[in-house]
C-alpha cells in the first residue's frame, strides 16, 4: 500500500512559486479545503497579495529555491513557527524558449537551476524531516511537456523529464519512509509563464480550474496526476511511438508554426 496523503491535521502545506498561476490558486484551493498554507516565491509583494485574500490562513514565506541554503533556513522558520509541513507542493519554474541554432547556454542554465535544482533544494531538507516523523506528503510540478521532447523548449521539456523521472524515484524509496511522492503534470494554463507562448495552446484552463485538479489529486495516492486528460492522454500514446517516427511527425508540425 502507497502512504497516505496527508491531511490539515497533520500540519502545513507549503507551495513554492506561490506568487501566482497554479501555486497561488492551489494554496487558495486548499485554503477552502481546510489547510493552513505557507506560500512561497521570490517577490515578497506577489506572495501578500495572495494572503490578502485568506489572511488567516496563509503564511507568507519568501524564498529563491535556486538558494538552497536559503531554503532550508525558510523551512525550518517555518516548522519552527508554525508547526511540521506534512504536504508540499513544489511548483517554482520558469520557461524560457530557444530554437537552434539559437540556443541561449545561460537561459538553459536558469531553468535547470530552478526548474530542477529548486526542486532538489527543496525536496531535500523536507525529506529528512518527514522520514523522521514517518509520514508526509511531497508533489513535484513537472509538465506533460516532459513525456517527450518539444521544439523549442528543449531545455524546458529537459528539465520537466527530469523531474517526472526524480519523482518517480522518490516515490518508490519514499513508500518505505511513509512518505507519499507524486508528480503533477499539467497541460497549458493560463499563466504569466505561458502567456509569452506565440503559438496555440490547445485545451487552456484557468488557473482556479487546474487548482481544483491538483487538489483533488493531492488527497488521493495516486502517482501522476496529469490534466486534463484529453491532452495528456493523446501526449502519452504519441511518445509510445519509435522515435524516428515521433521525430518526423513533430518536425512536419513544426513548418506549420
Amino acid at each position: 500500500m502507497p502512504p497516505r496523503p496527508a491531511t490539515p491535521a497533520d500540519g502545513l502545506c507549503w507551495i513554492t512559486g506561490a506568487g501566482s498561476g497554479i501555486g497561488a490558486a492551489t494554496a487558495l484551493e486548499l485554503v477552502r479545503r481546510g489547510w493552513r498554507v505557507a506560500i512561497s516565491a521570490r517577490r515578497r509583494e506577489s506572495l501578500e497579495a495572495v494572503a490578502a485574500l485568506a489572511p488567516e490562513r496563509i503564511i507568507v514565506a519568501p524564498c529563491d529555491v535556486t538558494d538552497a541554503g536559503g531554503v532550508i533556513t525558510t523551512l525550518a522558520a517555518l516548522e519552527q513557527e508554525h508547526g511540521p509541513v506534512a504536504r508540499a507542493f513544489l511548483n517554482a519554474g520558469i520557461s524560457i524558449h530557444g530554437k537552434a541554432p539559437d540556443l541561449d547556454v545561460a537561459a538553459v542554465r536558469r531553468i535547470i537551476d530552478t526548474n530542477v535544482m529548486g526542486v532538489f533544494h527543496s525536496a531535500a531538507p523536507l525529506l529528512k524531516g518527514m522520514a523522521a516523523r514517518g509520514h508526509g506528503q511531497i508533489a513535484i510540478c513537472a509538465s506533460i511537456a516532459g513525456y517527450g521532447g518539444l521544439a523549442r523548449a528543449s531545455a524546458y521539456t529537459a528539465s520537466k523529464a527530469a523531474m517526472i523521472n526524480a519523482a518517480t524515484a522518490l516515490a518508490i524509496e519514499g513508500r518505505r519512509l511513509g512518505i507519499l511522492v507524486q508528480c503533477v503534470n499539467p497541460g497549458f494554463v493560463d499563466t504569466p509563464l505561458t502567456r509569452k507562448n506565440s503559438f496555440p495552446m490547445p485545451f487552456l484552463m484557468t488557473p482556479e480550474a487546474a487548482a481544483v485538479r491538483v487538489a483533488d489529486g493531492l488527497a488521493r495516492s495516486r502517482f501522476e496526476i496529469a490534466f486534463p486528460r484529453r491532452l495528456a492522454w493523446p501526449m502519452k500514446a504519441l511518445n509510445l511511438l519509435p522515435y524516428d517516427l515521433y521525430i518526423r511527425l513533430s518536425a512536419f508540425g513544426e513548418r506549420f508554426r
